[in-house]
């Protein structure tokens, strides 16, 4: 029921704000329309200055001093942590650095206590798994090849450096071998046990012991082979490197009428290990629970980790995601700060690793460096792009009896839609699988989600505005219900990116490093439950698509439009299961 009268409310006053709007763009329009029949540059030049000021007018009558000042201090954290100095902000970086020196500053400026491990910071390990050396190459007949753009190795690919010193025939060699794997699947297109990794594992044994040094692989058909490499590949390494051409390259470098080429090469791996930074600070009042606020400070940087929807080598500045959330949270720190409801203390989280699977959230979980009692978790991710049509989403009213009351006596002229998942693709996620009762603020996704597009210019600044002072008035109306009670909820998919029309709908475990997706759960309702999948089933291939991690599960995805019928592969423990399945 109280959320029943919260949605009569909204609706009073989205009927309101429309009005208002309507009335605001007539006189938009009716003043263009003005500027354009003007007969002279006088009148189009205060006819345009009227036009330009207006909106600071009316913004001007409304806004107190303080939101004034608000609005500023929000501006300044996401031009700084937005700004191209910080080179997105990747987790591990120099520029992820740079942003956590700059929260700490913060905090300390305000005579926050930390705490994390040194100081404010907690560092964790980022297991990157296998890749390329630096000093490893690719040269076809003089010219360099670009490693992930036009070749790469197989993830077991053997090591070693090769080389050919006389031109050597297209199809055998004593030294390199080439395979067109289009032939290979077409030969085995009746046959529904193949298996094209075993394929090039036998394959590869057989010509080793005919003299080869190294196999290069393509496909010049159309039939999918999904070559992929998969960094945390455990499989036994092969005896002699193997190498995948992209069909691009094929065409670029190989031509039907040559039969030779010359090869010099260098295939050699390391497992490289970085390491993130969280952020953690503490207002303490002395009180029995403690409300955790959260937001992840880290983006995509350059895409080195290939999580990016564009594809070129810009920097991805992330002013929607996540400085908007980073921002928000540490003017929360600051109204808590300066005066908090005092029946819960303040644990001020930033997380890195988010954009990797939320690895700074669960890291902190499993070891906390706090260890009093939490009572609920807000998360606030990509909060900088509200406006009428996106709204707010208020996702996790359903974790806790207490919330529909809660947000009933919480009176905000945004437009809201609620949701009562707990879990989801951002860190309120973790906390939710830990029994907590979680909020999460998000403004909906838009076009430049996890694009070099997202910058600071296009946030609007008024809108955080009113959502930090929402939150803080959440914050004190559940200063008097003491501890939450935490429900189980149903399992949402809802994400920050629009990009699927399928899902199988389940919650992949982003921290799993082996082969497969394994999931945590399957979503109650959805085509995944039906189909009988549960938390540990490890997701191995989605028709021709087969799944090395979370990315290529959703690349795999994207293939698929409701109505397709295809087969999934999955492993249950020691068993591999096939199913039939349509979207």
């Amino acid at each position: 029921m109280a959320l029943l009268q919260l949605g009569y409310k909204n609706a009073i006053r989205s009927s309101l704000t429309f009005l208002i709007r309507y009335l605001i763009n007539t006189f938009y329009f009716l003043a263009a329309l003005l500027i354009f029949v003007a007969q002279t540059d006088i009148m189009r030049k205060i006819l345009g200055l009227v036009l330009i000021l207006l909106p600071f007018i009316g913004i001007a009558q409304k806004l107190t001093k303080a939101d004034k000042l608000l609005i500023q201090n929000i501006q300044n954290h996401i031009n700084y942590l937005a700004s191209d100095e910080l080179e997105g902000r990747r987790a591990g970086s120099v520029g992820e650095q740079k942003a956590v020196n700059y929260i700490v500053a913060q905090y300390q400026a305000l005579g926050i206590q930390p705490m994390g491990v040194d100081g404010y910071i907690q560092a964790f390990p980022i297991d990157e798994g296998k890749r390329l050396t630096s000093g490893s190459f690719l040269n076809i007949n003089g010219e360099a090849l670009v490693y992930d753009k036009e070749f790469i190795p197989l993830s077991n690919s053997g090591s070693g450096k090769f080389s050919s010193n006389a031109a050597i025939t297209l199809n055998e060699s004593k030294q390199v071998w080439f395979k067109d794997l289009n032939e290979v699947l077409d030969a085995a297109v009746t046959n529904p046990h193949f298996d094209l990794n075993q394929w090039i594992i036998d394959f590869t044994k057989e010509v080793k012991a005919k003299g080869a040094s190294a196999l290069f692989l393509y496909n010049k058909g159309t039939f999918v082979d999904n070559i992929q490499f998969n960094k945390f590949d455990t499989a036994t390494s092969l005896s002699i490197p193997v190498v995948y051409f992209t069909r691009n390259a094929w065409l670029k470098h190989f031509n039907d009428d040559i039969d030779t080429y010359k090869i010099n090469a260098n295939i050699e791996f390391e497992h490289a290990t970085r390491t993130a930074h969280n952020v953690a600070a503490f207002i303490d009042n002395k009180a029995a629970n403690t409300v955790v606020i959260g937001a992840h400070l880290d983006h995509l940087g350059y895409n080195e980790d290939r999580n990016a929807l564009d594809n070129n080598n810009a920097i991805r500045n992330g002013a929607d995601d996540n400085a908007s959330g980073t921002s928000a949270i540490i003017e929360l720190a600051k109204l808590l700060k300066k005066k908090s409801p005092k029946n819960n203390n303040y644990l001020i989280l930033h997380f890195s690793g988010e954009e990797l699977g939320l690895f700074g959230s669960k890291y902190w979980l499993e070891h906390p460096t706090y260890k009093g009692n939490l009572n609920y978790m807000i998360n606030l991710d990509m909060v900088g792009r509200y406006d009428t049509a996106r709204k707010l989403t208020v996702g996790g009213y359903g974790t806790s009896t207490k919330w529909a009351e809660v947000l009933a006596k919480t009176p905000t002229s945004l437009l809201t839609h609620y949701d009562s998942a707990g879990a989801g693709p951002s860190d309120h996620a973790s906390f939710y699988r830990k029994d907590m009762p979680v909020l999460f603020m998000f403004t909906g996704s838009h076009s430049d989600y996890h694009k070099a597009t997202d910058d600071w210019d296009k946030i609007n600044y008024a809108g955080e505005a009113s959502i930090i002072q929402y939150v803080h008035n959440i914050i004190k109306n559940t200063d008097a219900a003491g501890k939450l009670d935490f429900l189980k909820t149903r399992e949402n998919s809802m994400g920050k990116s629009n990009k699927f029309t399928v899902s199988l709908g389940v919650m992949p475990d982003y921290a799993f490093t082996g082969t497969g997706v394994r999931i945590e759960g399957a979503t109650p309702g959805k085509l995944a439950e039906r189909l009988g999948l549960k938390g540990s089933d490890i997701l191995l291939q989605l028709g021709d698509y087969k799944l090395v991690d979370v990315m290529s599960y959703m690349t795999a995805l994207s293939k698929f439009k409701k109505g397709d019928k295809t087969t999934l592969i999955y492993n249950r423990g020691a068993d591999e299961v096939k199913l039939d399945i349509e979207f």
